[in-house]
């Protein structure tokens, strides 16, 4: 099943964003289950947010994964949705 994460970081965190993310592309690399990913960017075009789609299980896998995150163990996030999502075009 597809599952779309959108995080949101923490207004002033593009230092914890950007210490973070060789841990946080092995992370999407080694479980797998990312089917697409990319940072949300703000009005200066520098990274603000996450949207990744994951086929797992169920919620609770979805969660899972979204709580191991680097950018999330890391505080980076002041909010994530998990949604299931249905994939209508560019399957």
């Amino acid at each position: 099943m597809l599952f779309a994460m959108m995080a949101f970081d923490k207004d002033g965190a593009l230092d914890v964003r950007m210490d973070n993310r060789p841990a946080h592309l092995d992370y999407l690399e080694s479980t797998g289950v990312v089917k697409q990913a990319g940072p949300f960017l703000d009005a200066g075009g520098n990274p603000c947010g996450s949207l990744i789609v994951l086929e797992v299980e169920d919620m609770a896998a979805a969660q899972a994964w979204a709580d191991g995150d680097p950018y999330a163990k890391a505080g980076l996030f002041r909010d994530v949705q998990i949604k299931a999502w249905k994939q209508v075009i560019g399957a």
